[in-house]
């Protein structure tokens, strides 16, 4: 099926709920559950990869989204996933959906989450990407630290936090930058708020302790573990952990990846992603 708009062409919109304007971007074919997508720490929707939305599009509805405080989205940002968990659920009934998708990347992974704690029969399946459950150690050393928080953010620091040394991977990564620039409305740079809240956020969700981890047994919806073999900012070993403690999951690992390695490997991604969506 065609589709009619691309993640360079659609426009942004808006709307109210929970007190928040909430920024958002629609575009898909129509017919399927639409998938509702999770940004990463600091990050907006401009910074989803085109080849990545466009080719899940072809399938199903995508609903980009920036949540409180982020872009063109109001309010102050929450230091804690709970709350962003909270604000997301609040934008999805805003819309009238009954029941989404999910698509969670890092931070939007523990976002997700916390959704399918609070609110499992919103969610129909959920795809975590290059993230941790709650109590995920190792996230956010030092030097991944002062790579993420850097004002302005630049294309070093990314390929350094997102893409695995080699040749190859920075390679990639390279490419998915120029994929990633080529939208020309873009929204408003993350703020210094957003950021410190993001930290706190992350770290909170790494020092929960184990009985909030045990409740990823609790989750009984198909969950898709993704994430590359080598990420330095929420280091690969929690992803596997994450696979043995929710029941029912599916776990993939991208060779000679970061933490972005959805961008490394679009097509990839595109169909395994796709493949799992098509499950009742």
């Amino acid at each position: 099926m065609r589709v009619l708009e691309t993640h360079v062409t659609v426009p942004t919109t808006l709307v109210e709920a929970a007190g928040v304007r909430f920024a958002h971007r629609r575009l898909g074919s129509q017919g399927s559950v639409p998938l509702v997508m999770l940004q990463h720490f600091r990050g907006n929707m401009d910074n989803w990869d085109p080849a990545v939305v466009d080719g899940l599009a072809v399938e199903r509805p995508i609903i980009l989204f920036d949540n409180r405080g982020i872009g063109r989205s109001s309010g102050l940002t929450p230091d804690n996933i709970p709350d962003m968990a909270s604000d997301a659920i609040a934008f999805i009934e805003a819309l009238g959906i009954p029941r989404v998708d999910v698509l969670g990347f890092s931070l939007g992974g523990m976002v997700a989450q916390q959704m399918l704690f609070d609110r499992p029969a919103l969610i129909r399946r959920a795809i975590l990407v290059g993230t941790g459950g709650p109590g995920a150690a190792g996230m956010f050393g030092p030097e991944v630290t002062m790579a993420a928080t850097r004002i302005p953010g630049d294309a070093e620091s990314l390929l350094y936090l997102f893409f695995h040394p080699t040749e190859e991977s920075q390679a990639a990564g390279m490419q998915y930058l120029q994929r990633m620039m080529t939208r020309e409305n873009r929204e408003p740079e993350t703020t210094g708020q957003t950021i410190e809240a993001h930290l706190a956020a992350i770290r909170a969700w790494g020092e929960t302790n184990g009985d909030v981890f045990a409740r990823l047994k609790q989750i009984e919806r198909p969950v898709l573990v993704v994430n590359g073999t080598h990420d330095i900012m929420i280091p690969t070993f929690n992803t596997y952990a994450l696979s043995q403690q929710l029941p029912n999951a599916h776990m993939i690992l991208y060779p000679d990846a970061g933490h972005g390695s959805l961008f490394q490997y679009p097509d990839a991604f595109v169909h395994d992603a796709s493949r799992f969506l098509v499950g009742d």
